[in-house]
């Protein structure tokens, strides 16, 4: 089992002052804490014209990270594929994947808010259909030699040799629970990424049809599955809780206003409960034991992406959980 973390948002909470450029300062140090613990990865994820200032940018962020990092693999979890031209993200992923010496994987999903659709004036009907096409057209762009293939959206000539190439094969990485996306996952993706909303049995199931499905179909290659999951790390299950409540509650909060399209002031209490109950936080025993349900349920081969950054519950102390999941943590798990 791999152990990653982030996603890195670099979102602001009312009660935060700081400033924007101090907050992204944030994310390299974090990057860097991620990269001497020896842990695995780090992510960062994607919305659009929010409040408080949520991650726009991609691409420039992981191309930020690669260059605090030596080892860890750095990806989106996720990119919303159909706000974006592929080829124009094609080469920006080649570009990272050079400058991070080919660790470099490409999380998608089709999105949900539909006023991030409707400012960049893209169909939300269109939504599948976009994230197919950014597949193919990104794999083509990636390959020797021209494209040879046309976009049902986008205005590119078959002709035209996309450049530069990546470092190495990039992985793509698809989003979603429902049975068609992962389905979707299956059948047009390198890897796919579980929800946190899912439980270990959920996740075991549809991992059982990825497999079932690229056996029938016969689909060859390897491919990854990456569970999300929030937690953190602390001396005790109470301290941990207390360390991550405010952010973790908060990233909660701004999800359900993103998904929903109205102001969500509080939390209901038994959401605050189903939350508390979902994340995986306490002593390094603690977090170990419950991440070895997923191992129990889905073998050795999975890649677990611990969301430990919380906006604002202060950079100390994530990086603090950041070295005791490298120290602690992993090595339990390897």
């Amino acid at each position: 089992m791999e152990l990653g973390t982030g996603l890195f948002t670099c979102q602001r909470r009312p009660d935060d002052d700081r400033s924007g450029a101090e907050l992204y300062d944030e994310m390299l140090t974090l990057g860097r804490a991620i990269d001497e613990a020896g842990l695995a990865s780090a992510w960062v994820s994607e919305h659009h014209f929010t409040p408080d200032d949520y991650l726009s940018g991609t691409m420039p962020a992981l191309g930020a990270l690669a260059a605090v990092t030596e080892e860890v693999e750095i990806g989106t979890c996720i990119a919303l594929a159909p706000l974006y031209d592929p080829v124009r993200l094609a080469e920006d992923v080649a570009t990272v994947d050079l400058l991070s010496g080919g660790r470099t994987t490409l999380g998608l999903a089709i999105g949900s808010d539909p006023r991030e659709f409707e400012a960049f004036g893209v169909p939300t009907d269109e939504r599948v259909d976009r994230l197919t096409d950014t597949v193919d057209l990104v794999r083509a762009a990636w390959s020797d030699g021209p494209l040879d293939t046309e976009s049902r959206f986008h205005d590119v000539t078959p002709d035209v040799n996309v450049t530069p190439k990546p470092a190495h094969d990039v992985p793509v990485m698809l989003g979603g629970s429902a049975k068609p996306a992962v389905r979707r996952a299956a059948r047009i993706g390198d890897a796919w990424c579980a929800p946190s909303s899912l439980s270990v049995e959920g996740v075991r199931k549809r991992v059982a049809d990825i497999e079932r499905v690229r056996e029938e179909e016969g689909i060859d290659g390897e491919f990854q599955v990456y569970v999300l999951q929030h937690g953190f790390v602390g001396d005790s299950k109470e301290a941990a809780w207390d360390a991550m409540r405010d952010g973790y509650l908060y990233i909660q909060r701004r999800y359900a206003e993103i998904f929903s399209g109205e102001t969500v002031d509080e939390l209901p209490d038994q959401r605050v409960r189903e939350l508390r109950a979902q994340a995986i936080y306490g002593t390094p025993d603690d977090v170990v034991a419950r991440l070895e349900e997923y191992r129990d349920a889905l073998g050795d081969d999975i890649h677990v992406i611990f969301r430990t950054y919380h906006p604002g519950v202060g950079t100390e102390r994530m990086a603090e959980c950041i070295e005791r999941l490298g120290s602690e943590v992993a090595p339990e798990l390897a």
